[in-house]
């Protein structure tokens, strides 16, 4: 039986046609209570024998109309339903838009059904290859797509499956190549569905292949070849394998990341699938086919073909390169230029030219910072030098003998750094003149030291009455400006030890 009814167990089948004769149920009560389309319990009795039950003949305001339809449809078969809507509607059609697709649908043409040949080729000529996606893959906070690459030799069906992160024309590469080297070999001629990494565009026979797969050709000297639009015979083998995987390898399958996983399908390549019965011969099995067919296919070259990936990035201000939802260091003296990304499945490596100035290993997470150490402590090093040399000319211009005081440190090995440091809060606080003044003296009487200067300072404010600077200024608000606070006699707290004046060499040992 085909159809719809030969995709139903036998014992629904058979317990659609019980019910019908021998309980006298109505099509719509067995479609309900089995759980089934009614449409599905018609083709069953049909099937059986049974003739459709009449349908009353009733008049619909659709009725006018049909032979417009029908003959705007056999004038322009490919004319979509909104817009037969809109010239029916136009000539008075007081129908809504709900139910006419389905009205359209029933009367448009079909084309008359199309039997395929089956389609044999010779030993090491054909290869067909395609995507297919079994859902997503959690890595970390990133939710990527589960793709499994899939080559099958045409003539000993004979399978290579590999699971990537994505279908992007970077793994489309790395397919082949892994798929070469796991055959031992290339097909002659290798078949396309109208994938984006194999064909670019299609002009009716005109072809545009994507030049990375061309220059992949080349290497291999395969020629690439796409199928004709809606043969559903051309590709069929890579189509079954496919569905094949689906039930027989990854249906309830536990693994525990992607490399698991691959290892799971190569071995599964190589036993389950390699022994089961070539649909071409059921007497032989599909290893005993690629036996003789492997010495067949074309000899593979020396190197095989570069599959890192090759981006071009560009990197402002901080010193990372984005690539594929990460960040990745570089040193910090190449920012703000383009770079190039060579990616493999395992480093990311980075180049200014053809120099590589970084190399990490990839991470498949999402928003993640892969960072070098060295990169880091450097760029570090490099912001604490650029303070120190800010501060230290901000110190030239604002106190021209500050130079003579950092030679005359630097004989005595001060630290500059602190040094630099405190001159400048000496700086914010007293101001240029009064430093300039500080250092001077402090030069003069051969005492370069940060705090000679800072006594000198003191001293200065002291001899015009001015009180010590504070840390943080003061808002300028009147009220602290003009606010004057009483100098308590420190006569009261000497009143509250009146014995302890006795002098340290009087005190007693014990």
């Amino acid at each position: 039986m085909g159809g719809v009814a030969a995709l139903i167990p036998h014992a629904l089948e058979a317990e659609i046609l019980r019910l019908y004769h021998a309980e006298h149920w109505r099509v719509g009560t067995i479609a309900t209570q089995l759980g089934v389309h009614h449409c599905t319990v018609r083709r069953v009795l049909t099937q059986a024998g049974i003739p459709a039950p009449r349908q009353s003949a009733r008049t619909s305001i659709v009725d006018p109309y049909v032979p417009f339809i029908v003959q705007t449809l056999e004038k322009y078969p490919k004319l979509t339903a909104s817009r037969l809507y809109e010239m029916v509607k136009s000539r008075g059609y007081p129908g809504a838009p709900d139910h006419f697709r389905s009205i359209v649908a029933r009367h448009r043409p079909r084309p008359p059904a199309e039997a395929y040949l089956r389609l044999r080729t010779l030993p090491g000529e054909q290869a067909q290859i395609d995507w297919a996606h079994f859902g997503k893959l959690t890595i970390g906070r990133a939710l990527r797509p589960l793709m499994a690459f899939v080559m099958v030799l045409s003539f000993s069906r004979y399978v290579f499956l590999r699971f990537y992160l994505n279908a992007a024309m970077g793994n489309f590469i790395r397919g082949h190549v892994d798929a070469f080297a796991f055959f031992n070999g290339v097909a002659r001629e290798h078949l396309y569905d109208n994938l984006k990494s194999a064909v670019l565009e299609r002009r009716g026979d005109a072809i545009r292949f994507h030049p990375t797969l061309l220059e992949l050709a080349a290497h291999y000297r395969f020629a690439p070849h796409p199928v004709a639009p809606y043969r559903g015979n051309q590709k069929g083998r890579v189509e079954r394998i496919i569905r094949f995987i689906r039930e027989r390898f990854f249906a309830a399958r536990s693994f525990r990341d992607l490399d698991d996983l691959n290892e799971q399908a190569l071995y599964w390549c190589q036993g389950t699938a390699a022994e089961r019965p070539c649909p071409e011969d059921r007497e032989r099995t599909v290893r005993e086919l690629f036996d003789q067919e492997q010495p067949r296919l074309l000899t593979l070259p020396d190197n095989p073909f570069p599959t890192e990936e090759r981006i071009t990035v560009k990197v402002r201000k901080s010193p990372y390169a984005r690539f594929d939802l990460n960040d990745y260091s570089i040193p910090h003296t190449h920012v703000q230029r383009t770079l190039t990304v060579l990616a493999s499945l395992d480093t990311v490596r980075i180049l200014d030219g053809n120099d590589v100035i970084a190399s990490h290993e990839r991470c498949f997470d999402r928003a993640q910072q892969i960072e070098n150490p060295a990169h880091i402590e450097t760029l570090a090093e490099y912001k604490r030098a650029a303070r120190k040399h800010r501060a230290m000319d901000r110190l030239h211009h604002a106190a021209p003998s500050s130079k003579a005081l950092f030679a005359a440190c630097a004989e005595r090995g001060i630290n500059l750094g602190a040094l630099t440091r405190g001159l400048v809060r000496l700086l914010d606080a007293h101001g240029p003149n009064a430093l300039e003044a500080a250092i001077i003296e402090a030069l003069t009487h051969h005492a370069p030291h940060l705090g000679t200067v800072r006594h000198l300072l003191d001293r200065q404010r002291h001899a015009r009455g001015q009180p010590p600077p504070l840390a943080v200024p003061l808002p300028d608000d009147p009220r602290l400006r003009d606010l004057h606070v009483r100098t308590h006699p420190l006569s009261d707290y000497e009143q509250l030890h009146p014995g302890d004046n006795t002098d340290d060499d009087d005190t007693d040992e014990h």
